[in-house]
């Protein structure tokens, strides 16, 4: 028992003496973790003595600033209190200015309601009186025109009488009669910036009717009764057809003017026109039919392009006027230039037709054809009936058709066409002749000729039928 009792306090001396190794040796280990520890935690300390240095600094000057905003803030609250304040004296005095303006607004509503009263009819005046200048104008300048036509066919009779064989431009008298065309064309050419086309084209009448009676005072041309009823139906019927006729006339514009020449009922017509007129070109000149109709029909062609063309430069030289300049635009140039080129063949052909027919004859059929070309561009290309009233429509077509009515009795039973020589009488409608050749006239009527001629019944020549 001794023995192992010696034996076991051997080994727990062991024991205890290696517990005692590894506990000095733990003891190490931890005194030299807690002096790790101890460091960490006084550079942490340090870091946190900084940090909170550095967030005390930021909280002071933090509180600077809201101090100082509290401040601007209250003196903004202060400011605005005395807006505020300032706002309750001002609406009372609005109001009190309310009751005053609300009593002179009364006052001013009723008497821009009587101003308005006159204005309204004021402006019905000038409307009225712009229509009654358009008129007269177009009255004038077709007068012009008709004493122009004659003046011309005059000069045509005594060329011929003199026996001159030079152009018919050389003479003065016909020239003079060029002037008066240009005043009388001038006259319509105003009219057509106070009143719509289709309101000016139907006064030519006054042209039929004032030819008609120069023709037959100067010109020593016949008047039937048949020229009295035509004229008096035509003048009938000029006036349905100013007086159902459109009375409002557009302003017109460059973009206006373009808007419509690029439109297509527009293209259509002027497609068809000029196959129209191509068409009668071919027969005038390379079939040679000399027919009024013909001749006639192409000036009307003309006519029309003139009427638009006049009424787009008229138009928008009448807006330049009045403060909205339209002259730099290209399309017032191209109608000017149509304008100017219309007019040119259109006196060419009118004074062809006028060397030939008589002027009884020429004038009422140009006014025909005139008319209803200007009716018909007015339509197409300014829209002029565009909200017209059916009743209206009727009765400006029966003054058309009084118009031409007339116009056919003035022209009726007149010869196609005359002898361009009107030197000369044929000999085979004179009882008692058989001389079938031409003769001079005794010298005290009013024909003329040459006396060469009246050698020629000398001459042998074929038996009469008769």
């Amino acid at each position: 028992m001794r023995t192992e009792v010696n034996s076991v306090s051997h080994v727990v001396r062991g024991t205890w003496a290696e517990m005692r190794t590894e506990v000095n040796s733990v003891s190490h280990v931890v005194r030299g973790t807690w002096a790790e520890m101890r460091t960490e935690v006084n550079s942490v300390s340090h870091v946190v003595r900084g940090t909170w240095a550095e967030m005390r600094t930021e909280v002071n000057s933090v509180s600077h600033v809201v101090r100082g905003t509290w401040a601007e803030m209250r003196t903004e609250v202060n400011s605005v209190s005395h807006v505020v304040r300032a706002w309750a004296e001002m609406r009372t005095e609005v109001n009190s200015v309310s009751h005053v303006v609300r009593g002179t607004w009364a006052e001013m509503r009723t008497e821009v309601n009587s101003v308005s009263h006159v204005v309204r009819g004021t402006w019905a005046e000038m409307r009225t009186e712009t229509y009654l200048l358009g008129i007269i104008i177009s009255i004038c300048g077709n007068f012009l025109i008709s004493i122009s036509l004659n003046i011309q066919k005059y000069a045509h009779m005594r060329q011929s009488q003199l026996g001159d064989s030079g152009p018919y431009y050389t003479s003065v008298l016909w020239w003079s009669g060029v002037v008066l065309m240009g005043l009388g064309e001038l006259g319509n050419f105003a009219a057509y910036g106070f009143a719509p086309a289709s309101l000016i084209a139907p006064l030519g009448c006054v042209s039929v009717i004032a030819s008609a009676v120069i023709s037959v005072v100067f010109l020593k041309e016949t008047l039937r009764a048949s020229d009295i009823v035509g004229g008096a139906l035509a003048v009938v019927g000029t006036y349905l057809l100013v007086t159902f006729a459109p009375h409002t006339s557009t302003h017109i514009t460059a973009h206006l003017v373009q808007r419509y020449a690029v439109s297509w009922q527009f293209l259509i017509y002027l497609f068809l026109e000029v196959i129209v007129f191509s068409i009668l070109l071919y027969l005038y000149k390379r079939r040679n039919i000399k027919h009024i109709t013909i001749v006639m029909l192409l000036v009307a062609l003309l006519a029309s392009l003139t009427v638009i063309s006049v009424k787009a430069v008229s138009g928008m030289i009448t807006e330049s006027i009045k403060g909205d300049l339209q002259l730099t635009y290209p399309i017032f140039y191209v109608m000017v230039v149509v304008m100017v080129a219309s007019c040119a063949f259109q006196i060419k052909f009118l004074n062809q037709a006028m060397k030939v027919f008589a002027a009884t004859e020429v004038v009422p059929i140009n006014f025909v054809f005139f008319t209803a070309s200007a009716i018909t561009a007015g339509i197409v290309f300014y829209q002029e009936f565009q909200g017209l009233a059916l009743l209206n429509i009727l009765m400006f077509l029966f003054g058309c058709l009084l118009s031409f009515i007339g116009v056919f009795l003035i022209a009726r039973d007149r010869p196609k066409i005359k002898t361009e020589n009107i030197t000369f009488i044929a000999m085979g409608k004179i009882p008692g002749r058989k001389c079938k050749d031409k003769v001079q006239p005794e010298a005290k009527s009013n024909a003329y000729g040459s006396l060469a001629a009246k050698l020629m019944c000398n001459k042998p020549g074929p038996q009469d039928d008769s």
